[in-house]
């Protein structure tokens, strides 16, 4: 996936946001396949499992058997069909979670070569706000982020201003 780029940059600000809300100690439930990030979290001193691939819309296994302390969910939610199912049957206590944002300029995310590399969401901040309180969550801090690209054009020029990822730091709300 990342064989002609890297996405330094939403790793930076990925990287920032987790160190500023997980300390070191707590074990890591990693929704999605090994990937570069969640060995850089390995190598910055995390405990770091990823789940192995299963459809999540089907399979809730692995976040019901996990004894992590953390579930992160790194553009995971938007490939989902119903992302209310897995988030609603997490038993951690704590999420942290990105997507990116819907961009009123550009369509939805799909691979013609890859069908788990499409987007059934992209979502706007209220809705995947929503979505976390309706399973459960409460969230406890934010942020956005704009993604630059290097090209020449009306759409390029629109991403160097407008938020294209959305990132929480959740914890499981008592009244579930």
């Amino acid at each position: 996936m990342y064989e002609k780029t890297f996405p330094h940059k939403r790793y930076q600000k990925t990287i920032q946001f987790l160190e500023s809300h997980i300390p070191k100690e707590d074990r890591i439930l990693d929704l999605g396949v090994k990937n570069p990030l969640s060995g850089i979290l390995k190598d910055r001193g995390y405990q770091v499992e990823n789940t192995g691939g299963e459809d999540l819309d089907i399979d809730f296994s692995a976040v019901q058997q996990t004894d992590a302390e953390v579930v992160t969910a790194f553009e995971i939610f938007e490939h989902l069909l119903a992302p209310f199912n897995v988030l609603r049957n997490i038993r951690s206590e704590k999420l942290v979670a990105s997507v990116p944002l819907k961009l009123w300029f550009s369509p939805a995310y799909k691979s013609d070569s890859d069908p788990w590399d499409r987007h059934y969401h992209e979502f706007e901040d209220w809705q995947f706000d929503w979505l976390l309180e309706k399973s459960g969550w409460k969230i406890e801090s934010r942020t956005k982020w704009c993604h630059p690209v290097n090209r020449i054009g009306i759409r390029p020029f629109l991403r160097l201003f407008t938020p294209r990822y959305y990132m929480v730091y959740a914890t499981r709300s008592k009244t579930v």
